[in-house]
This record gives structure tokens, C-alpha cells and sequence, in this order.
């Protein structure tokens, strides 16, 4: 296959996560094809997002052989930055040293308004922040997190009837939203699961009823001198706790159907397209 292909279908599955198959894509193409620079940069991008030592240390090594073959590409200068920029300056002091000089090298080179300057100046104000920013941006993440699990209990609870309705399994294909809500109707069938069911049905209830039972049960043991401090309560978030469980799982198993729905796809046309030698 041509290398165009190989960067295609790291693209197609870097957008769904699935980053251990950008990186054996990635491989694969620059086995066939020879070093080359897009490919090495979704090399490095695959490792670096699983935001570990040893993956960023491979990420900086396909990084550097990318720009030793294109040292202006601001594919590979923005990425490589950005992982310089988040990593530790006191683990990692060469990286924060190369980060000052690749960012003037950037700004020279990316136009204002370019993806790559928004980039840079994403991550410079992301980098920027102090303590409290960043307690700031954690209850906004986990705000967000908390308004996706909503929508998506919702959903559930509307492909669950649809399915006791219906009893047709539906393809999803490729498609990651579908797939997931398909993984969670799955996860979610039969008489065990019923209490769950209940539970994200009627989610924003659930909550608001098991705050107050908890609550109660825990003053309740106090008052009534059985102890002197009570954790029992919150016993009672179990089930709650259970069923968004079942959603992230069904999440991750969705995932994991449409990266491996897409390799195949890939398997498929790599069989019937010839080698570029």
C-alpha cells in the first residue's frame, strides 16, 4: 500500500482510541514503505496519548527520527512539543529545554490562525496554569463526565425498550456511538440486570434517593449510639455505582468492536492493494 493509506487508516483509528493499532498500523507501513514522517508522527502521537513513561520515551525516539528526516514538518514540531511541554522539567530537563527552542522554531514557521499555532497557544495556556486553575478544570471534567453518563442512561434506557420491543439486534458498523449503546443493551439484558435497568432509567432519582438514605442510615447509627462514626451509609451506592460501571464497560467493549471492525476493513484492503516495495 501507499504510504497516503497506511497515515489514513492511523487517522481512522487514532480518532476512535484505538492506539495500540495506530501504532501497528504505523509499523507496518513504515516497514513497507521506509521511514516517513507522517507516519512516524502517528507513531508518536499513539504512544504519547497512553500518557506513560515508557510510551513517551518511544514516542520522543519516533518524534526525533521523524524530524531528522523532516526537521520543518509542524506535524511532528507541535507534537513533539506538546510532549516536551507536559513532561516533568525536573525528570525530564532536555525536554524542557527543547520545548523553549521548538516553540520559537513553530511560531516561525506556522502562520497565525494555522491549527498549529491554536495548537500552541491551546497548550501554552494550558501549561500556564496555576493550583487552583487546575482544581478548577478537574470539577469541570468530572462535570462533563457526569452530563455524558446522564446522556448516555438515557439512551440506554431508550435502545433497551426499543430491543424488548423490537428483538432486532441492530448493525452498528463502524459507527463508535452506536456501538457502545449496543454493547450496553447487551450488558444490560436478562431478569439480573433489571435492578440496574431501574437504576439508569430513573438515574437523576436514584441519586437524589440514595444521598438521602445513605445520609440518614449514617446519622441514624450515630444517634442511636450503635457507633461513633458511621461509613455504612454509603453502602447503599453500590447498585448506583454498579450501573455506571456497566455503562463504562459497555463503552470500552464498543470500542473495542469498532477498532477491531476497522482493522479488519484495513486487513481487507492491504490484501488487495499490492506492495509499494
Amino acid at each position: 500500500m501507499e504510504r497516503q493509506q497506511y497515515a489514513q487508516q492511523c487517522s481512522e483509528l487514532f480518532a476512535v482510541g484505538g492506539y495500540a493499532a495506530v501504532r501497528k498500523t504505523a509499523r507496518a507501513g513504515i516497514e513497507e514503505c521506509g521511514p516517513d514522517p507522517v507516519l512516524l508522527r502517528w507513531l508518536g502521537q499513539a504512544h504519547a496519548a497512553e500518557d506513560e513513561d515508557d510510551h513517551d520515551r518511544e514516542a520522543e525516539a519516533a518524534y526525533r527520527q521523524g524530524l531528522a528526516l523532516a526537521p520543518d514538518d509542524l506535524g511532528l514540531l507541535v507534537s513533539y512539543w506538546e510532549l516536551c511541554l507536559r513532561s516533568d522539567s525536573f525528570d525530564h530537563p532536555h525536554r524542557a529545554r527543547r520545548a523553549v527552542t521548538m516553540q520559537e522554531k513553530i511560531e516561525q514557521l506556522a502562520p497565525p490562525g494555522s491549527p498549529e499555532r491554536r495548537r500552541v497557544d491551546d497548550a501554552v495556556g494550558w501549561a500556564g496554569r496555576g493550583y487552583w486553575d487546575d482544581v478548577t478544570a478537574g470539577a469541570v471534567r468530572g462535570q462533563v463526565e457526569q452530563e455524558v453518563l446522564a446522556e448516555q442512561s438515557v439512551l440506554v434506557t431508550d435502545a433497551l425498550r426499543r430491543a424488548a420491543r423490537d428483538g432486532v439486534r441492530p448493525d452498528t458498523g463502524e459507527d463508535l456511538r452506536a456501538a457502545e449503546l449496543a454493547a450496553a443493551v447487551e450488558l444490560l439484558q436478562g431478569s439480573r440486570n433489571a435492578p440496574l435497568r431501574l437504576l439508569l432509567a430513573h438515574r437523576a432519582g436514584a441519586y437524589v434517593v440514595t444521598f438521602l438514605a445513605s445520609f440518614s442510615l449514617n446519622k441514624a447509627l450515630v444517634w442511636g449510639g450503635v457507633v461513633r462514626f458511621s461509613l455504612w451509609g454509603w453502602l447503599l451506592w453500590i447498585p448506583l455505582l454498579a450501573a455506571e460501571a456497566k455503562l463504562r464497560q459497555a463503552k470500552r467493549l464498543g470500542q473495542q468492536r469498532v477498532i477491531e471492525r476497522m482493522q479488519a476493513r484495513h486487513e481487507e484492503a492491504r490484501d488487495r492493494t499490492p506492495s509499494a516495495g
